[in-house]
């Protein structure tokens, strides 16, 4: 091979490579977010899950990144491994698709291809048709740079030198070992195949070879998902390994099948008898689909591994255990009054939760050091979002029940109640970013204001705790107390705050700290003010 060829063929993988993110980010750009909101609304049907991973997947023509996104929603919460593990297992199928797609001989129409996307890329306004125009861009680049390497590696099939490094490959744990290391070292399934398609196509592979390159390929794909969980938490890093150990026993029960089976591989290329690319094309999609019908109901064990590898914390255990509804996760539709009670129950639940937690954010303000505490309140905020979300669904589930007027009137107040607790759990979570920026930016309070800080959260507390008893049992014989305690935290933001200005200009309070002690107040009465939204919520003014 002469240097220029050397360099051709470094050319057509690059531009290969280039074209498949330009597709990719056009089709990713042309959705919008309505991927990512597909995604989302996976559900426990792992069967479903499956084909929304498929979708997906061939949509932004890169598993990796259906992986990336199942991490991060996995990371942030909005689904679990059960769930993940099933869109892994489609992305897998999804993926296969580029194979099938370069399979056909469509580098004589590449000009053409690469002229309309340019076209419409540069030249159309409309958003939708631009990024449309970027698909069709890459889609020509494809093949462009598959045509500049099918032509840069013709002259290797003579090179007696080549040829020998590739006879390497004859073994089969010597090319599922390359595979697996050409796939991490480009970062992508779809683009290793489709280089060795083009090998193949040239005569430089075979299909024995291929077969076990696939194999490979499939393990390698997992390097991304693998680095880019580094950054997550330990549930973004099971989902990562999610996805190593599918395609790990995916490539052990292939390697089984073909060793036991070996007439697979001979039906596998009679599909296309004379077309070596679409073989390989046939056995990347084949394969994924076996090892995905035989792995999928064994799905709970995968996760299972993942959980093992990487143990729950007991602070996982503990949002484990509060993430789930313990009073309305069956409605007693037979029995509205009783339906009622459970939603109150849970209500109030939630409302505990934002309290202490309040509580907590504040004892983490005055010893910003307690990381385990600090912790804590990370986690109790995630835990009133999802009771958040998932309190408001069943009570608007309850609404279809027959319930009396004074019942229908209650019902709607709880879902404001929920609401407010929610918002309180907001200020508690500022509340701990301002320790945050005590500690980490060295803002300096002096110990008048801190006393003064420490006062006013007694107060916000007590308002709530009042607030909450007027709620539950509806004591509106309380209500002028918690009225008081709201006022008082009023006033005492006011005073506070003047009292702030005076030691600025006395210069014993830093401007940072100033900051900070003025937004900790504004906080603090916020919660006051959700907290005599409680109190009042069920008072029914009509009927007074």
């Amino acid at each position: 091979m002469t240097l220029w060829e050397a360099l051709s063929m470094l050319g057509g993988v690059g531009l290969f490579l280039y074209g498949m993110t330009v597709m990719s980010t056009g089709l990713k750009q042309a959705a919008g977010d309505k991927l990512r909101t597909i995604l989302e609304k996976v559900t426990g049907n792992r069967v479903m899950a499956v084909i929304i991973g498929i979708v997906v997947t061939m949509l932004i023509q890169s598993s990796s990144a259906t992986d990336m996104m199942v991490i991060g929603f996995v990371d942030s919460g909005l689904m679990d491994l059960g769930q993940a593990i099933g869109v892994i297992m489609g992305a897998n199928i999804g993926t296969t698709v580029t194979a099938q797609i370069t399979a056909f001989n469509l580098t004589a129409f590449a000009p053409l291809i690469l002229f309309a996307g340019a076209v419409a890329a540069l030249f159309i306004k409309k958003p939708v048709v631009k990024h449309i125009g970027s698909v069709i861009l890459g889609f020509g680049m494809l093949f462009v740079g598959i045509g500049m390497i099918k032509t840069a590696i013709g002259s290797l099939a003579d090179d007696p030198t080549f040829v020998g490094l590739l006879k390497a490959l004859d073994h089969p744990a010597m090319a599922l070992l390359f595979g697996v290391a050409f796939t991490a070292l480009l970062q992508s399934s779809s683009s290793s195949i489709v280089i060795f398609q083009a090998f193949a196509a040239e005569g430089l592979l075979n299909y024995s070879q291929c077969v076990y390159l696939v194999i490979g390929a499939a393990i390698g794909s997992v390097t991304p998902n693998l680095l880019a969980s580094l950054t997550t938490d330990r549930n973004g890093k099971r989902t990562a390994l999610l996805n190593l150990y599918f395609n790990l026993m995916r490539a052990a029960l292939l390697l089984v099948v073909i060793t036991v089976f070996p007439g697979v591989l001979d039906a596998i290329r009679g599909l296309s008898p004379n077309d070596i690319g679409r073989q390989v094309a046939n056995t990347h999609t084949l394969f994924a689909l076996f090892a995905v019908a035989v792995l999928l109901p064994f799905s709970n064990l995968i996760v299972a591994l993942a959980r093992k590898t990487l143990p729950l914390l007991p602070s996982e255990r503990r949002a484990l255990e509060s993430r789930k509804l313990l009073y309305l996760g069956g409605i007693e539709r037979d029995m509205p009054v009783m339906a009622m009670r459970q939603a109150m129950l849970e209500v109030s639940r939630m409302g505990k939760l934002a309290r202490d937690n309040l509580d907590d954010a504040l004892k983490y303000f005055f010893n910003s050091d307690d990381m385990e505490l600090r912790s804590k309140v990370a986690d109790t905020e995630e835990t009133i979002d999802y009771l958040n979300h998932a309190i408001e669904d069943k009570l608007v589930e309850l609404r279809s029940l027959p319930l009396s007027d004074r019942d229908v009137f209650r019902l709607s107040r709880m879902i404001l109640v929920v609401s407010n607790f929610e918002r309180i759990g907001d200020h508690a979570e500022n509340i701990m970013e301002f320790g945050d920026r005590v500690k980490n930016e060295k803002a300096v309070i002096s110990k008048l204001a801190l006393d003064e800080l420490r006062e006013m959260g007694d107060a916000v507390l007590e308002t709530i705790d009042v607030s909450m008893e007027v709620f539950e049992n509806e004591r509106f014989d309380l209500l002028p107390r918690a009225e008081a305690l709201e006022q008082r935290v009023d006033d005492m933001q006011e005073t506070y705050i003047q009292n702030h200005v005076e030691r600025l200009m006395k210069e014993s309070c830093d401007p940072l700290g100033g900051v900070i002690f003025t937004d900790m107040c504004t906080d603090l009465e916020r919660c006051s003010d959700q907290a005599i939204n409680i109190a009042t919520a069920m008072l029914d003014r009509k009927a007074a």
